[in-house]
């Protein structure tokens, strides 16, 4: 039985890294380097409901495989790197042992790294291997806004899945 439930999460883990391509590619509004989008409301929603190995490995491969698609190959590291810390983090900050909700204390830590890793990973990786430190700067507000946007949104979605399908839970790891 055990068997089935580690296939089961591993299919989930793909589909949710799908997911994360969709949300990346499917809104774009064009920056100085890059683009904003919504993959941080998947990552999030992710993080939340399906635990840290889900999210590391959707948030990470999602945003590199869109990178790639997309055409904005030289981020596809970045991104890979960037979003599955930002969703392996978030995943550990509000992870239960017991399986009881995350305090609102734990949340807003949560949302803190998760702007901060995100704002910051793309700075510093953007200003060391592509651009210039002025135009990684220039890019951190866009940033910021994506990824809280995303974090609220994604942590709404989850809510109301669990609420809608507690069984969800299960499939964490």
């Amino acid at each position: 039985m055990q068997h089935n439930k580690n296939a089961l999460k591993i299919a989930v883990t793909a589909v949710l890294t799908a997911v994360v391509v969709v949300f990346t590619m499917i809104v774009r509004i064009p920056t100085a380097k890059g683009y904003l989008n919504l993959c941080d409301v998947a990552i999030c929603f992710i993080a939340f409901t399906f635990g840290p190995t889900s999210a590391f490995i959707a948030a990470g491969l999602g945003t590199a495989l869109a990178d790639l698609i997309s055409g904005y190959a030289q981020w596809a590291p970045i991104s890979f790197a960037v979003h599955g810390l930002e969703g392996l983090l978030i995943a550990l900050i509000v992870r239960s042992r017991n399986g009881s909700e995350a305090s609102i204390v734990k949340k807003i830590l949560a949302g803190i790294v998760c702007m901060a890793t995100v704002s910051l990973g793309y700075f510093a990786l953007s200003a060391l291997f592509i651009s210039t430190v002025a135009v990684a700067a220039a890019e951190i507000p866009g940033n910021l806004a994506q990824s809280a946007v995303g974090f609220v949104l994604g942590l709404g979605v989850s809510s109301a899945v669990k609420r809608a399908y507690p069984p969800v839970r299960s499939l964490s790891w």
